[in-house]
This record gives structure tokens, C-alpha cells and sequence, in this order.
């Protein structure tokens, strides 16, 4: 039987690793699996937090039929081949007696001298005039040493909640939901961690989730079950500072009492691989731990036009980076290795060529290693059917549904399987292509997730640089069959024809047409997914990358 999937993504930069993750999924990289997925964060309304958590609303959307159906079936060979499950927990410093560390561990009901013996104590790890004040919602703001220990309280805090069962727990239920669902496949599960360990709230979470979870689960069973970090297989990133922002001013500073000083990025990150290479416990707890650098320029998130420095909450929607979607590869090399038998932490990486110094050279294997072929197919494909949907026929404009004009064009060309499906279902579609792709909102052009990714690298990506253009003229005129740098994955046309576009689609059309192209019952049973199955299986089978992907 195959392993049971967990993820758990911590903090802002932990959040756009699963956003990654996600649209891996919508490519199809995930076949016939269901995952189930915890965002974790001090920050409610962390935008990087909602953004993610919207998507996975999206990514639902598209596979969900009816009301009988929440988040549709596993599938294999298609595009959302993965069903995806979401538990969500954030923890609450938002009451007066939460707002941070002092208020937060004061003993009201002790004596004088046990809350000054507290007070002594909490002085001598935590500055008194800072660390112990500064507001603990927008994150733990590099302070890992307090972050560990307010988010393993947390964790268990929510555990003796749902246990006593005396108090309003819809906050805290899907976490000891997921806790519970981790040890009831705990002879099987892995557990893969998405988080930074140079900032705060991941590199606070990363060494005691295991802990944590092992010990809640007692909290929850009182003492009867003790999940068995033997058997259940931890893996998690490392990864290390690959983003800058301004420095605060004076007065910011002054209010806010600490914020995170990029310029301590390295120093931070230094400091914690010298701490994962030799603390017993992340030895001991985690199979396989990825090692994820960046020594190109720093991506600047200073993004805030007021002039301050954004500590979290809505305003925190950072762009996406390449070393988030390689720690998405990561998940997809922990979930899928063999052999995770090894009693202590194995820590890997991948190097990445260059076609000249400081210059990528980005190809699937630079992500996946021998699966490098599948993942370039995959994405590719999900690329070349944004195309079709959001340049080919105007999916990407506003209140333009880009799946229904093509289910429109593909009834005048005799194509009628699909006349089921609503309005409102092929404008799921066509929505979640706009956030994996690109889309145009009051004439502007907004980059989407593939397109923030490609952005971030200064040198070759696996498509062309017209399939990511963000100018309007060019982007609207995209091929849908002749997005790869590599002309093998073009897709077949006509030798005599004088446009080869138009022939490649045609032949695109034929291939629909067909019966080559038709889904079968594991890609779907659904209208809606035998739609998505048999456009899967035309770009396939048009990319002619069969001598590719086996071998």
C-alpha cells in the first residue's frame, strides 16, 4: 500500500512553496493521490496565507461535482490529478492577554515571588524591552528562540482545548483533525514541511513539529496513543535567504519594537544549518531534510508604497520565486523516493548548471532529477492549455470566460461530448489557468504563478520567452503548440502549411476529433473531468514526447 501524504506549509515563504506545490498538482504531477494539507501560521491574515488557501479553493473547484463530491476524486494521467484536502490553523494573539510574550506567559493566579521567579527567568533568554513586547500576530520576526516555544505551546494549547472540550474549538479543530488523521495512517505516512529557516515563523516551526504533533496526539488520546516518529516520515526544506527588504525607519522601529532585518538573512541562515547538523532531535525526526540555496541577486519585497516595512498581515503577498517551486520538487522527490528506511536525517540538494557564470541554464532535470522529461510534459501541458484558453480565446480578459468559448467553437466544429457543463463550471477553468498563467484586469497585465517564477530567473527557463512574455501584443498571439525552447516538444503540422499556428492547432482539433485522444475511466467519470482528460490527452500525444518521457 502506498505511503499516506501530509503537508504542512509554515509561515509566508513556507505558504508560496505550497502555492508551488499546488499547481504541480493541476499539472498532473500527483497522479491518483489524495493530500492532505495544513497551513500554519501566527498570522490570520497573512496575504501570502489567503492567496494559497484561495488557490486550493480553486483547485477544488475544478474537480468538485455537485455537492456530493467536495474536491472530486483522486485521478491519474489528467490535469488535477491530485485530490487535495485543506486543514487550516492559525494562532490567536489578538486578545489583550495575547498580544505578546510578557502579557502571554504572565502567572496571574501565583504568588509574588513565583511571578517574579518567572519574570527573572523569561529576562534571561528574552530581551525585556523588545523580544517580550513586539505584537506576536504579524509572526515571530526572526526570533526563532522565542518562535519555538510559542509554536509548540500553540500546537499544544489547541490540543488541550479540543481535549477538554469547554471551549468555542472551531480554530483549533482542524488541527488535532489533521493530527489525528497523521496517526491513523501513522504505519505509512509521510509528513513533508514547507518553511524558510532564516526568518520567523517557519525557521521557528521546522525543529519541533514533530515534537510537537507526537505530543498533542498524547494530549488528545491522554496518553493512550503515542504517534511513532519511527514510522511516520518526516522530510522538510532547508532553505535559506533568497529575499531582501528596506530597513525600517526610526519611528517604525520605536512602535513595532523588533522587525526582521534582511540584511542578517545569511547570518541567520548560517547559524541554522550550523544548528540542523548537529541538534539530536532533527536528527532523529526527520528522514530526509533539502538543503535549498540561492546565490544569485536577492528578490526585493519591498513592496509597501506607505514607506514602511510590512511585518504581515494582508499586505504580505510577496511574488513567487524559482527556489519555491524547487522546494515544491523537493516534496515530489520526498513523496516519491523508495527508500526512506535511514534512522538519522539525510540532507541532499541539486545542483543547477550554468550557461555562464551567474546565468541559469533550467531544464526538468534541474527540478526532478530522471523525472526531469515527465515534469517539463506536464508543466508544458498545462501551459500550452493556458494558451489555448487565455490568448487562443480570451480567457485572460475580465468577465471573459475563455472554457466556454472554446466549448462554443468546439460544438461549430462538431464536437458535442461536452455540452453538459455550466457557465459557471468552465469558468472555474478558466480562473484557475488565469492564476497558474496570467490574466488582464483594467487593461493591465497580471502575471500569474508561472510567470512570477519566470521572472525570478536570470537565465533560460524550459519555454520560450514569448509563451511568458507579459507584453499584451505577443502573449495574445502565442502558439499554443511551439512554447519550448526544445522544438522536439513542438507540436506536428502540415509541411505545406503557410502558417504553421494555425496548422498546429488544426491538427489539435483533428486529434480531439479522434479516438486516440479519448479519456478513459481512470482519468474521469465526470463531464467535466473526461473534458479535462481528453485535452490532456490531445496536447500529449500533439507534443510527440513519447521518446522522451521513456527514456
Amino acid at each position: 500500500m502506498d505511503d499516506k501524504l501530509f503537508i504542512i506549509a509554515i509561515g509566508g515563504t513556507g505558504m508560496r512553496c505550497l502555492e508551488s506545490f499546488v499547481h504541480l498538482c493541476a499539472a498532473g504531477m500527483f497522479d491518483n493521490k489524495t493530500i492532505d494539507i495544513l497551513t500554519l501560521d501566527t498570522d490570520q491574515a497573512n496575504g501570502n496565507k489567503s492567496r494559497v488557501e484561495n488557490l486550493i479553493h480553486k483547485y477544488n473547484k475544478v474537480k468538485t461535482e455537485g455537492a456530493q463530491d467536495p474536491g472530486g476524486s483522486p485521478r491519474t494521467n489528467t490535469f488535477f490529478s491530485a485530490k487535495l484536502n485543506l486543514y487550516r490553523f492559525a494562532t490567536d494573539y489578538s486578545s489583550a492577554h495575547r498580544l505578546n510574550y510578557r502579557v502571554l506567559t504572565e502567572v496571574n493566579s501565583a504568588d509574588a515571588q513565583a511571578r517574579q521567579d518567572n519574570r527573572d527567568l523569561s529576562d534571561l533568554f528574552f530581551d525585556s524591552q523588545t523580544v517580550q513586547d513586539f505584537d506576536l500576530s504579524h509572526g515571530y520576526r526572526a526570533q526563532t528562540h522565542l518562535g519555538s516555544l510559542l509554536m509548540y505551546h500553540s500546537i499544544m494549547e489547541a490540543a488541550i482545548k479540543v481535549k477538554k472540550g469547554t471551549e468555542d474549538v472551531d480554530r483549533e479543530r482542524p488541527l488535532t483533525d489533521f493530527i489525528q488523521l497523521i496517526n491513523q495512517n501513522s504505519g505509512g505516512a509521510r509528513v513533508f514541511v514547507f518553511g524558510s529557516v532564516f526568518g520567523g515563523t517557519g525557521a521557528s516551526s521546522i525543529p519541533v513539529i514533530p515534537l510537537a504533533l507526537k505530543d498533542a496526539l498524547k494530549v488528545l488520546t491522554t496518553g493512550n496513543n503515542d504517534l511513532n516518529l519511527n514510522n511516520v516520515k518526516f522530510g522538510s526544506t532547508l532553505l535559506t535567504d533568497y529575499f531582501t527588504f528596506d530597513m525600517p525607519d526610526e519611528q517604525q522601529l520605536k512602535k513595532a519594537k523588533v522587525i526582521a532585518d534582511s540584511n542578517n538573512f545569511a547570518l541567520n541562515s548560517q547559524a541554522a544549518m550550523t544548528f540542523y547538523d548537529h541538534d539530536i532531535t532533527v536528527q532523529n525526526n526527520y528522514k530526509m531534510l533539502y538543503h535549498i540555496g540561492w546565490s544569485m541577486e536577492n528578490a526585493d519585497y519591498s513592496q509597501d508604497v506607505s514607506g514602511e516595512v510590512v511585518t504581515g498581515g494582508e499586505k504580505q503577498e510577496n511574488a513567487c520565486h524559482l527556489v519555491e517551486l524547487m522546494s515544491a520538487s523537493a516534496a515530489y522527490d520526498f513523496f516519491t523516493r523508495e527508500d526512506l528506511s535511514n534512522t538519522k536525517a539525510k540532507y541532499v540538494f541539486r545542483s543547477v548548471e550554468e550557461s555562464a557564470p551567474g546565468t541559469l541554464r533550467l531544464t526538468g532535470a534541474s527540478f526532478m532529477g530522471k523525472d526531469g522529461p515527465i515534469f517539463e510534459e506536464r508543466l508544458g501541458s498545462l501551459l500550452s492549455l493556458s494558451h489555448i484558453i487565455l490568448s487562443k480565446y480570451e480567457g485572460s480578459r475580465e468577465n471573459s470566460n475563455g472554457v466556454e468559448n472554446f466549448l462554443n467553437d468546439l460544438k461549430v466544429r462538431n464536437v458535442e461530448d461536452y455540452e453538459d457543463i455550466t457557465d459557471e463550471e468552465a469558468r472555474d477553468i478558466s480562473i484557475y489557468l488565469q492564476e497558474f498563467a496570467y490574466k488582464f484586469k483594467n487593461g493591465k497585465f497580471i502575471p500569474g504563478w508561472l510567470h512570477q517564477i519566470n521572472k525570478s530567473i536570470n537565465g533560460s527557463f524550459i519555454f520560450s520567452p514569448e509563451a511568458l512574455s507579459d507584453n499584451s501584443q505577443i502573449i495574445s498571439k502565442v502558439d499554443p503548440g511551439a512554447i519550448y525552447n526544445d522544438p522536439r516538444y513542438h507540436w506536428r503540422s502540415s509541411r505545406f502549411a503557410i502558417k504553421k499556428a494555425d496548422s498546429r492547432f488544426d491538427k489539435f482539433i483533428e486529434m480531439i476529433k479522434g479516438k486516440d485522444a479519448l479519456p478513459n475511466e481512470e482519468q474521469g467519470t465526470t463531464q467535466k473531468e473526461k473534458f479535462l482528460g481528453h485535452l490532456f490527452n490531445a496536447i500529449i500525444k500533439s507534443q510527440q514526447t513519447s521518446h522522451l518521457t521513456q527514456g
